[in-house]
């Protein structure tokens, strides 16, 4: 690999410029425009080529998609160098002030997941000291729950733009206690929190979720709400109502929107909009799949 001088990036406020740093070129796709608190997704696929040492203030991992045969690799992470044959699968951890330098040898597909420190600290903060996690720098392996994870953040983000943040953080979510587990200085032991969350803390997370449907919903909005992390929020809440959180907006959305169809006063595509759907192909598929129907076919049953 060349020497080229290291590269000092912040991508929270470099954003779509830091990564032009390093490639020279925009993603094929990113998540900036979806706004998933602290969370950075970028899809691209790369030609043979190779990057400086970069320094990044996030924690990054690397998830490499479409490889048909190995590609070769020269990786120098935190200092180390080795050789690799990247296959589809592996993943490289390089946590936040971490240099990495690459050069690789064939086109490949790659997810590129970044998270602030902050983030990934505060999503369990009542099972673990956040003063305690350190995030370990690893070199290419396969993991199979990261990669689908990766996947599944691409396909939501594709399908669902600005709507996936709710999807994207309760993903990256199970996404941190895994890595928790696996890739910091010490295996953590994650305590599974049971009895739900008491009645008047669910009913205050209902009212609010009802009252603000039409809102673009955070996960970690709701956590903050009841003064909890996302994980152990997510754990009680679907005790509570055996959902999670994420499959319960969408249940409010459509018996608001099944409502507001009864009515009559307004367009589907009116009607969208109104309980927090992207536009009305999104209302029609959650619509249709709980349902058991269309918009339109419910609305021509009540209009005749």
């Amino acid at each position: 690999m060349a020497q080229t001088k290291s590269l000092s990036i912040d991508f929270s406020k470099e954003k779509e410029d830091g990564y032009k740093r390093v490639f020279s070129r925009s993603p094929l796709l990113t998540s900036l425009a979806a706004n998933w608190d602290g969370v950075y997704l970028a899809y691209d696929c790369h030609l043979p080529g190779e990057i400086p040492e970069v320094f990044a203030k996030q924690h990054g991992i690397a998830i490499f998609t479409e490889i048909t045969t190995p590609i070769p690799t020269e990786r120098t992470l935190d200092g180390r160098f080795r050789n690799e044959q990247i296959v589809e699968g592996d993943i490289v951890v390089n946590p936040a002030n971490t240099g990495h330098r690459a050069c690789w040898h064939a086109t490949g597909g790659v997810l590129y997941l970044g998270f602030e420190p902050s983030v990934f600290a505060h999503a369990i903060y009542e099972s673990v000291d956040g003063d305690r996690v350190e995030l370990l720098p690893h070199f290419a392996k396969p993991d199979p729950l990261v990669y689908q994870i990766g996947l599944a953040l691409k396909s939501a983000l594709e399908n669902y733009g600005v709507a996936s943040r709710f999807y994207a953080q309760a993903m990256t979510n199970a996404l941190f206690v895994h890595l928790l587990q696996h890739y910091c200085t010490q295996q953590f032991i994650i305590c599974e929190h049971s009895g739900g969350l008491v009645k008047h803390k669910l009913q205050q997370v209902i009212d609010y979720i009802n009252a603000h449907l039409h809102q673009d919903l955070s996960l970690r909005e709701l956590a903050t709400l009841v003064q909890m992390s996302p994980h152990y929020f997510c754990q009680l809440f679907k005790q509570s109502t055996h959902t999670t959180p994420h499959q319960y907006i969408i249940r409010c959305r459509i018996d608001r929107a099944k409502q507001l169809l009864i009515q009559g006063q307004l367009s589907i595509a009116e009607i969208a909009t109104q309980v927090g759907f992207v536009d009305q192909s999104h209302l029609n598929r959650h619509f249709k799949r709980l349902m058991g129907v269309t918009p339109k076919t419910l609305l021509q049953k009540y209009t005749k």
